[in-house]
């Protein structure tokens, strides 16, 4: 199976409470079911019967994590939680004992239309749905000048963390094949979760994209504003911070147009990203990630007047739908102060 890479994880995971007040779901469900002790200690089960994999209190906690690697980052010996998760979900889809709900999700990432690209340039932009539904993409449009975009699509992650991951990789090439496609040196993501997929998904898939990555807060990093951004407080992104060795680009921009970051929340360890690491758990449990934004909003100092800004387009969609807090991506706070 596939857990049996991460026994190390499992041996140790399931003796620790350490990182428990790290888990995201667990503090909003208030189960020890959902935190990474008793996870582990429900996959250990399987490694000894692996016919407990078609367990229905196994498969609801595996596919409710919010795999933010919060854990793991803060983990005195980075034991791989999310890499074990991830495992479990591939064991489960290719036992057969993924739920329906969890079929239905992917074959609808697998049904999405084609990736179009367009406009001129020498940077291709990918414009995914959270993106545009974000104000992200509108917002770097303003900012970059002229790209090429490619819109609509899948590349394949949602499949990956769902535990679909030979229909991932069919779809990963289709999106690798678009890119190469655009002739760009250069493509730029806003979504987090994509610039994982291609500097850390890819590889780990056997294959590769021959361009430069950036996410966009990278490749605006010479933007310069009119005005002085003041102080505002940052929402790390999962994938930015604890997938990609807190990837400085979101943070250095902003203080270099005049932001004074505050610390939101008790602590610089927790996740607030509604659960950016699991892609698609708005699609698994919105209810979920409704109780996972309402724990965001109530950590908020002055939440009718505090500036919240993002990295995550993800995030800000969930948190604009389920809260009264002001937030806004970083290509959108420029925008709006040029």
């Amino acid at each position: 199976m596939n857990i049996d890479t991460f026994r190390d994880a499992v041996n140790a995971c399931r003796f620790c409470f350490m990182c428990r007040h790290l888990s995201a779901v667990g503090n909003v469900t208030f189960t020890e079911a959902d935190t990474p002790r008793v996870r582990a200690s429900m996959i250990y089960g399987a490694t000894l019967a692996p016919e407990k994999l078609f367990d229905p209190d196994l498969i609801r906690t595996v596919y409710r994590a919010d795999l933010s690697g919060s854990c793991r980052r803060n983990c005195v010996n980075s034991f791989d939680e999310v890499g074990l998760l991830l495992a479990c979900r591939a064991d489960l889809v290719e036992a057969g004992a993924a739920p329906e709900a969890v079929k239905a999700i992917a074959a609808n990432l697998k049904k999405v239309p084609e990736w179009r690209v367009s406009g001129t340039g020498s940077v291709l932009y990918v414009a995914d749905n959270y993106s545009v539904e974000s104000g992200a993409a509108a917002a770097f449009a303003k900012l970059a000048g002229r790209v090429k975009t490619a819109r609509g699509g899948s590349c394949g992650k949602g499949l990956w963390v769902l535990g679909f991951r030979k229909e991932a990789k069919a779809l990963a090439k289709k999106f690798v094949k678009v890119l190469e496609s655009a002739k760009v040196r250069t493509v730029v993501v806003s979504h987090p979760g994509i610039y994982d997929f291609l500097v850390n998904t890819l590889p780990e898939m056997g294959l590769k994209f021959g361009g430069k990555v950036m996410h966009s807060t990278e490749f605006l990093s010479g933007v310069k504003t009119s005005r002085k951004l003041g102080q505002l407080y940052y929402l790390e992104s999962d994938f930015l911070r604890n997938y990609n060795n807190d990837y400085p680009f979101p943070k250095a921009l902003l203080r270099a147009n005049g932001a004074r970051l505050k610390m939101f929340g008790t602590n610089d360890e927790e996740s607030y990203s509604c659960g950016e690491g699991a892609l698609v758990l708005d699609k698994i449990e919105p209810e979920l990630v409704e109780k996972l934004a309402k724990y965001v909003e109530a950590r908020a100092d002055h939440p009718e007047k505090d500036v919240i800004v993002t990295a995550s387009p993800y995030t800000k969609v969930q948190l604009a739908k389920y809260t009264s807090l002001k937030v806004r991506t970083v290509e959108e706070l420029l925008a709006e102060a040029l």
